[in-house]
């Protein structure tokens, strides 16, 4: 018997981004549908062109250990329409639609912004010729696989590399070039490596390893602009790093590894509340409703975390958020009235998920060689007054492991050199548990160490 109901309008959600979490919600949301929840259809807006890959792990392409397609996440489902090579320009709330840059128009019920974030370029005197905007030829940014295979094609045996900046980035992308036979130098103004995670003992172990590599360090080195020459085909070409002290450090090849910046623009043109990031609640909706904010793009409680950790699980969180809406959230012809009756609506939604209350960020790093490093950092590794401080170092085994106690709770640790221990500690610091009673010397080495 033919039915006479008219078939249910599938929910529309555009997701704005198409890197780690933008698809990660894309197959949140098609892989297993919760149970009662409404169907829905899910449009993936991708401005690179390659399928998404894993962010984390550019490094080990540069290096030659992996090819591209290693690092490659799984595909969303078929259901998933998605758009590579394409880039969204405007969003247009009061008709709920996004406008791309091939002409496309896309209405929405649901739109999430995953947009990611920028590499920041610094103000340095020679990266860009007067009016223009194109950066000189060897100079590159590490932020995509463009960049990867970009530099990895300009790397090679002798080529002369400066990377600009000493943070998790800027490290990684100097051992990967080291280990492509490039000599490198890399220039870090603050006073040691990656300072964000490091003290200033691990990150002494840190840069012994990597000069061990064949990168030349310098800390506390500030550059002040890049020499050019014209190129006989026309165009502009590095040719030298410029530091504040006047000298020229040669160079074919210049990375940018000066941090990155939540990409805000179309959130900030249509109205939405930004601060650094885009401000959201813990649902993970933006000031207007209807629009939620993953990733490297928002700003929950004041906190961009620009990690692949926080873009997972906030992708989990608007995932279960809007399965939950399928069940009890407003129909379709309530995001189709007027942009803000639909918001007074969607706001009065009573979600029964719970809420996202931020993450506790763990940073892992492996420098790949003959002797390998491994190193992990967490939590607040600066001590308070009042805390305690349990450091262990093994010189011979370039090892050193700090943990930072306040009372009965672990708040904070660094671990350089072997990582038997991270599992257990970092389940002990997520879960916010008291500490057992066994001594925290037994959670910090099963092997032994020289106590300090």
């Amino acid at each position: 018997m033919r039915s006479n109901r008219e078939p249910e309008r599938r929910h529309r959600v555009v997701i704005v981004g198409g890197g780690m979490a933008g698809t990660r919600l894309a197959q949140q949301l098609t892989a297993a549908p919760p149970a009662g929840a409404g169907p829905l259809r899910v449009t993936l807006i991708g401005e690179e062109p390659h399928p998404a890959y894993n962010r984390v792990l550019l490094a080990e392409v540069l290096a030659g250990r992996y090819a591209p397609e290693v690092i490659a996440l799984p595909a969303p489902a078929p259901a998933v329409h998605r758009l590579g090579g394409v880039r969204a320009v405007r969003l247009d709330r009061d008709t709920a639609r996004v406008l791309c840059d091939d002409g496309r128009s896309l209405g929405y019920d649901t739109l999430v912004l995953a947009t990611g974030s920028n590499p920041v370029l610094p103000p340095l005197r020679g990266l860009f010729a007067p009016g223009g905007r194109e950066l000189p030829d060897g100079v590159h940014a590490f932020r995509t696989m463009d960049d990867c295979l970009a530099l990895g094609a300009a790397a090679g045996p002798g080529v002369r590399a400066v990377v600009i900046g000493g943070g998790l980035l800027g490290v990684s992308a100097a051992r990967a070039l080291a280990e492509r036979g490039a000599q490198v130098v890399l220039a870090h103004q603050g006073e040691h490596l990656m300072e964000r995670q490091l003290d200033p003992g691990a990150s002494r172990l840190l840069r012994d390893h990597v000069t061990a590599l064949g990168v030349e360090v310098h800390t506390e080195c500030r550059v002040r602009g890049l020499r050019t020459r014209e190129r006989a085909r026309g165009g502009r070409a590095v040719s030298a790093v410029e530091l504040a002290d006047g000298y020229a450090l040669e160079a074919e090849l210049v990375v940018l590894a000066c941090g990155v910046r939540p990409r805000v623009g179309l959130a900030r043109a249509a109205g939405l509340e930004v601060a650094r990031g885009v401000v959201v609640d813990d649902a993970l909706r933006t000031s207007d409703p209807r629009i939620h904010a993953i990733g490297d793009c928002a700003e929950h409680g004041g906190v961009v975390y620009g990690l692949a950790q926080a873009a997972q699980e906030q992708a989990d969180a608007v995932g279960a958020v809007l399965g939950d809406r399928g069940r009890s959230g407003p129909g379709h012809r309530e995001a189709e009235a007027p942009r803000d009756a639909a918001a007074t609506a969607y706001q009065g939604t009573p979600y029964q998920v719970a809420p996202y209350q931020g993450t506790r960020t763990l940073t892992r790093l492996t420098l790949a060689s003959a002797r390998p490093l491994d190193l992990a950092s967490f939590g607040e590794t600066t001590p308070a007054p009042g805390d305690d401080v349990v450091h262990l170092a093994d010189a011979t085994r370039n090892a050193y492991r700090k943990v930072v106690v306040r009372g009965d709770r672990l708040v904070g640790g660094i671990l350089l050199g072997d990582l038997g221990t991270v599992g257990a500690l970092a389940r002990t610091w997520e879960g916010d548990e008291p500490l057992p009673a066994t001594p925290l010397l037994h959670l910090l080495t099963n092997d032994g160490g020289s106590c300090s």
